[in-house]
């Protein structure tokens, strides 16, 4: 059986980029979360560091995220990220120990 693939991923805004940053991915939350695979996606800001941006993302296999990060509008965000953040993601892979609540 496929092994869920899920990670926190932090990502570290230039202040003047955060609120473009929020709208851009507020606008892919609910379509990432109707994607085949889905177990979880959520974002969130710190509420301390508005430029600090967290998304807690689960999905059946990497090979269902894989195809996530392969969309038009990814690898374009994907190129373009640098014009947002101040550093590349911080990225931890987890391993799920407990049920997931599940995407709508």
């Amino acid at each position: 059986m496929t092994q869920p693939y899920g990670f926190i991923l932090h990502a570290h805004t230039r202040p003047e980029q955060a609120d473009a940053f929020e709208a851009l991915f507020r606008a892919y939350v609910e379509p990432s979360r109707a994607e085949a695979g889905c177990i979880e996606y959520h974002m969130l800001r710190d509420a301390r560091d508005p430029t600090l941006f967290i998304f807690y993302e689960v999905w059946k296999s990497r090979a269902h995220f894989e195809r996530h990060i392969a969309l038009p509008h990814m690898r374009r965000f994907h190129e373009e990220r640098m014009d947002y953040l101040r550093r590349e993601f911080d990225v931890r892979e987890i391993e799920m120990l407990s049920p997931a609540s599940g995407c709508a």
